[in-house]
This record gives C-alpha cells, structure tokens and sequence, in this order.
C-alpha cells in the first residue's frame, strides 16, 4: 500500500537529520568506508563520478571495484581510492566469481553502491545476486543495471534503489507515463514490494520507505538531466550512508545538495551545460552551509 501523502523535502528540512559528526579528532574511519563496484569499457567515467562523489560527501575512504580493462585508469584518474580489479564477463560486465576479491571488504564498509556504467546485465546479474549476502550489515545502493535484481525477490536487508522513471518502467512492467503521473504510488508500492528505499528522480522526486513514509522533493534544475549525473547523486547517497545515516536520510541529503550543487553552477555557468564532473566539487561547501 502507497503512503497517503508525501512530506515536502527542502534545504530546511536537512536541519532535523543531522550528519553524524566524527569530532575533532576522529580520524578517517570515523567517517565510515564506502566501496563502489562500477563501470566498463564504455563507460568508465561511471565509476570516477560515483567514487569522486563519495568522497566529497564526507566519506572517510574509498575502495573503487571495476573490470580490470579499466582499473589502471580508474587508479589513476581518483588516487584517493584503493581500486580492485574484478574479473569480465565476455560482455564486459563483472564476473560472479570478482566478489572473492569483495568478501574480505564485508567487515570493513559501511556503505556499497552498485551499478553506475556496469555493462552485460545478464551477466553482471550473477555477480550482484552473489554480491548481496557478503554485505548484509551495511547500507546497499543498487543503480542503473544492478537494480534488475528487484524484480526477483523482496531484498532482506538494508537498500536503496535509485530509479528513473523509464528504469522503473523496466522493472515494474507500468508505462513510463504512468510512473511520472503517480510517482508517489508508484514508489510507495515499489518500496512496500521490495522492501527497500526507493529514490524515483525526475523533476519531482519522491523518496519512500518500505514503512510507508514518502518525501518529495521539487527543487531539482533543468542542467542536472545531464550524462553521468545520476552517478554523482549515487556516489553522494553511498557517501551519506558510509557516515552513518540511515537509507531514507541519506538518499535526502543527496538529493538536496546534488540540486544545490547544480544550482550553484548554474548560476556562475548558465542553467545549461556544467558538467556532471563539476557538481562533486560543489559538495563540500553546500554541505557545510546545510549543516550549520
């Protein structure tokens, strides 16, 4: 069953979920460790938005897993990150048999996102289904391909999905249409079914709860429906989670300062055109100005 309605996300409403604060004296791991299994031959750059991401929103480190065809690059263009090179699918996609490499990483993280730039969805299925049950006592985010999964099961341990509406077309079987026009019923059932969180975008999105607790937000700008910004809000989500809040809240903070980042550059760039690689450089002032 939908929530009956949704509460109004804004900037303001950020003030009562406070970020955890580490202290003055809290080192790196304080802040949590956030690993994010992404990208392909194709599309390489997913996985340097996503890690730059969480990093920028305040996780203290970062493990980067992708297809070995491009790790190297991957090592060099974040070399914050620690990046482990997964083995390929024929597909491109990353083989079930790469979460030998992850399962020691299953005490460490406290975040995972999965997804962003994966190629071979059938084949990269294998390994997210194997993936699950290594993290069940942290926050998963899956994206873009990873979140095929859902339609197989009711997940049992924390997660957040991050579709779009043609995404949830794919996965719900409804028209793309439909979803937009009902997105609150659309979310709220989708999350009640999967029993996660779901973070419909669009230019209203709605965050629901498997406990029928919904949030929309209208503050989205036209520059933000750009190549890889949906890699960056995932990159900030896993980042929030990795610090300590809880799926709902971390998808909210996410999405706000992903808007205000686009915001602030579209003020000083034009409405259109800023890259999605320029709204992580953005994060740590708006986080900073939210959070007092």
């Amino acid at each position: 069953m939908a929530p009956a309605r949704a509460t109004p996300l804004t900037e303001a409403s950020l003030a009562h979920w406070p970020l955890p604060d580490p202290g003055p004296d809290a080192d790196k791991e304080s802040r949590g460790r956030v690993l994010v299994i992404a990208g392909s031959a194709e599309l390489p750059g997913a996985a340097l938005l996503a890690g730059s991401a969480a990093l920028r929103a305040g996780a203290g480190k970062l493990t980067i897993a992708s297809p070995a065809s491009i790790a190297s690059g991957v090592a060099l263009a974040i070399p914050e990150s620690r990046v482990i090179a997964l083995p390929e699918t024929r597909g491109g996609g990353i083989a079930a048999r790469g979460c030998e490499a992850l399962a020691p990483l299953a005490a460490q993280v406290a975040a995972v996102v999965v997804g962003p730039g994966l190629g071979d969805e059938r084949g990269s299925m294998a390994f997210v289904r194997r993936l699950l049950p290594l993290f069940r006592e942290c926050t998963v985010l899956l994206d873009s391909i990873a979140m095929s999964v859902a339609t197989e099961r009711a997940f049992d341990q924390p997660v957040l999905l991050t579709p779009h509406a043609g995404e949830m077309a794919h996965l719900s079987g409804l028209p793309k249409e439909a979803i937009a026009q009902e997105a609150l019923a659309v979310a709220g059932e989708a999350a009640a079914r999967w029993n996660a969180c779901v973070v419909l975008k669009g230019a209203s999105t709605v965050i629901a709860t498997p406990q029928r607790r919904a949030w929309r937000f209208d503050g989205g700008s036209p520059g933000l429906a750009t190549s890889g910004s949906g890699d960056v809000l995932a990159g900030l989500m896993g980042g929030f989670a990795a610090r300590g809040l809880p799926p709902e809240k971390a998808a909210a903070w996410a999405v706000v300062v992903h808007a205000r980042a686009g915001k602030n550059l579209g003020q000083r760039v034009g409405p259109l055109g800023y890259l999605a690689s320029e709204l992580a450089g953005e994060v740590p002032g708006v986080v900073r100005r939210l959070a007092r």
